[in-house]
């Protein structure tokens, strides 16, 4: 089953394959940046519910062994109680407790192969959860630097364009007026110059 981070991120590099190139480059593009904003503030909200159900299943391994300590004890209990109505027979003392300690060394072979077999599995668990946590949040993080330089690019080249127009806009303005100040004297206050 997908998580919803994987599919998040699914969105975020279909988003990005989707965006429309900047005039005249192939390697920028133009994004919106309310929707990228959208979905990385759904990935921040959806990490930890994800991280949330990994714990779960960890948590869910660890009852698992806690079932198989108790069982383990249970299977104790009951060879020492086979144990001691072996031994309570007189006749058959020396039997009895050589059955009794075959009975408690199986059942402790027992019990620990369980309880190696389930600390293995918990471990195997802890390591994959860990790891596909490490995996997702490595692919956001790139996600994220990405879209930050994009966006960085972008910024920096509206400014430059911006720049670019109005230096082009004043240029205009001077060559409406390039002689302006010929036309002003001292003597002519509150009059424009004069018009040939």
């Amino acid at each position: 089953m997908t998580s919803r981070i994987e599919q998040i991120i699914d969105e975020l590099e279909e988003y990005i394959e989707n965006c429309k190139p900047k005039f005249m480059s192939n390697t920028e593009i133009i994004v919106n940046k309310d929707a990228i904003d959208e979905l990385i503030r759904e990935l921040r909200m959806k990490t930890p519910d994800e991280i949330k159900q990994y714990q779960k299943i960890i948590s869910n391994k660890e009852a698992i062994l806690n079932d198989a300590r108790t069982k383990a004890e249970n299977l104790i209990k009951e060879a020492t109680i086979h144990t001691n109505q072996l031994i309570s027979e007189h006749e058959i003392m020396q039997q009895a407790y050589a059955q009794a300690n075959e009975v408690v060394t199986m059942a402790s072979g027992q019990a620990q192969e369980i309880l190696d077999k389930a600390t293995i599995e918990a471990n195997e668990l802890r390591m994959q959860a860990a790891q596909y946590t490490e995996e997702r949040l490595t692919e956001i993080e790139k996600i994220l630097a990405s879209a930050i330089q994009t966006t960085s690019t972008n910024y920096d080249g509206l400014i430059t364009s911006l720049n670019q127009y109005k230096d082009l806009i004043q240029s205009n303005l001077e060559a409406l007026h390039p002689v302006e100040d010929e036309y002003t004297d001292g003597s002519s206050e509150g009059y424009g110059p004069d018009v040939l």
